[in-house]
């Protein structure tokens, strides 16, 4: 696992959307906030805004819920997908983004 660079680390953390829990809607968020790294590309970690999700430590599994949380690796990548510009995903072309956003769309809407 990197370490978020500390340039990306500082615009995030001043972004009011990685102040609370993506999954906050579902009512059951505890812990401080993470942030997850939702894709994994060519055996790194994408170090990208719209791929890192910020959820508490029960929706990442991590802290006091270390394997015990509802971490959902699927969801996490369809918050992140819906979040990213297809300029952005052209950096990565070894993905096929398309059939991934198909997928993770017929499984959440």
């Amino acid at each position: 696992m990197r370490k978020i660079p500390l340039k990306l680390r500082s615009k995030l953390s001043k972004d009011p959307y990685y102040k609370k829990c993506c999954r906050g809607s579902e009512g059951s968020c505890d812990g401080r906030i993470t942030w997850e790294h939702a894709f994994i590309y060519a055996g790194t970690q994408i170090q990208e805004g719209w791929a890192i999700v910020p959820l508490c430590e029960y929706h990442h599994a991590v802290g006091k819920y270390q394997d015990g949380g509802d971490l959902n690796k699927d969801l996490n990548q369809f918050i992140a997908l819906s979040r990213a510009l297809d300029e952005e995903l052209k950096k990565f072309p070894r993905k096929d983004w398309t059939r991934i956003k198909a997928y993770l769309m017929q499984k959440f809407q």
